[in-house]
């Protein structure tokens, strides 16, 4: 899709929201980072890269599934995906739940790279066709900078897509990791910019939204202190992902 800004910096192309496709490492992640954005745009869809129960579950709960009140024998992943599926009911959003599995139930060398998650998530886009897809900013958890790292090689090959990404609810606020992304995509030729993305911001239902996933309220508001960034209803923040403007390009040089 060509940019058609009129030269007002931080301007989206016309049309660009027409199909709007969020890419959630995590059930819960679209919600925190781009809730927002999930209510402003009825009929979008979310696709979850890491959205598959593993072969089997560790005999004890990990800590953040304790944490969350799951206990041996409990199907973990099928009772997140329920809570996604209300969560996007509210929000009139499809749920796509792709089959890699959350970081926390492998060893690393059982993870998948981001050409195996590229692979999927691109042939989950081409079925929706979608005008804008927003990634995660991939900072921090090793999920989140898997699908940030796959959906990149996805943007490469699609640049007829308005891209944009949507930074990590909690893991932002580690000091430097969301300069070192912003870094990181600046030499990598693309420019992340913050876009002008028209919401209409509504924290009581940002609020309802993020209590679907009820049994990851306790880990969240522990390990990302939840209720007091809610409070604070810290801004979302959208950047638009595109290559420098003509001439501009000197500038990673210096």
């Amino acid at each position: 899709m060509e940019d058609d800004d009129d030269g007002v910096w931080g301007a989206v192309p016309e049309g660009a929201f027409q199909r709007i496709v969020v890419v959630s490492p995590h059930f819960d992640d679209a919600a925190l980072g781009a809730a927002h954005l999930l209510s402003s745009y009825p009929g979008m869809t979310v696709i979850t890269v890491c959205g598959g129960p593993p072969d089997s579950y560790p005999e004890e709960p990990t800590d953040w599934d304790a944490l969350g009140g799951f206990v041996a024998g409990d199907d973990v992943v099928a009772i997140r995906r329920e809570e996604d599926r209300a969560a996007m009911a509210l929000v009139d959003a499809t749920p796509i739940w792709l089959d890699f599995v959350d970081w926390q139930y492998q060893r690393k060398d059982e993870r998948a790279a981001p050409e195996d998650v590229a692979k999927e998530l691109e042939g989950a886009l081409t079925t929706v066709a979608p005008t804008a897809v927003f990634l995660p900013m991939g900072v921090a958890n090793p999920d989140h900078v898997l699908t940030h790292d796959a959906g990149r090689l996805v943007l490469d090959r699609h640049p007829e897509i308005v891209w944009f990404a949507y930074e990590d609810h909690g893991y932002k606020h580690i000091p430097g990791l969301l300069a070192w992304r912003i870094s990181k995509l600046f030499h990598s030729g693309l420019w992340p910019t913050p876009a002008n993305v028209p919401v209409q911001p509504d924290p009581d239902r940002k609020r309802r939204l993020i209590s679907c996933y009820r049994s990851q309220l306790a880990p969240l508001e522990r390990d990302h202190g939840l209720g007091a960034r809610l409070d604070g209803n810290v801004p979302e923040q959208h950047w638009r992902l595109a290559p420098p403007p003509a001439g501009w390009e000197r500038l990673m040089e210096a």
